[in-house]
């Protein structure tokens, strides 16, 4: 649940909470007003709890999103690195990354890199 519809149920759960007194105060209710006044108070109470007890909508990803689709080709050479992909190096990053259909890589010379997909070197 979302920060605010969390506000927007606790205000209206606690405004059913304190109007519930009203009708047990004003004009002596009968029977059928004091049960409808409790199922009220019980139903305010019941909401008042579960909108506190929620967690934090997860549906969301936390941080960025990386994304590469489709990618061309990629050389490196003399030392020189070369990624078709996402790289977060050192695992940098907190957002998902996804990764298709990437184009080719390929690493010549002494000290040269080369990844396609997702580097977390």
């Amino acid at each position: 649940m979302s920060r605010g519809w969390k506000i927007t149920v606790v205000a209206v759960a606690v405004a059913g909470i304190v109007s519930t007194p009203l009708f047990w105060l004003l004009n002596s209710p009968d029977t059928g007003q004091l049960v409808g006044a409790s199922v009220q108070g019980a139903v305010a109470i019941s909401a008042l709890v579960w909108a506190l007890f929620q967690q934090p909508s997860t549906g969301q990803a936390q941080g960025p999103v990386d994304v590469a689709v489709a990618t061309g080709k990629a050389e490196a050479t003399g030392g020189g690195s070369a990624s078709t992909g996402i790289r977060r190096p050192a695992g940098a990053g907190s957002g998902s990354a996804t990764a298709e259909r990437t184009g080719d890589a390929t690493a010549n010379g002494t000290g040269s890199s080369a990844s396609t997909g997702i580097d977390y070197s």
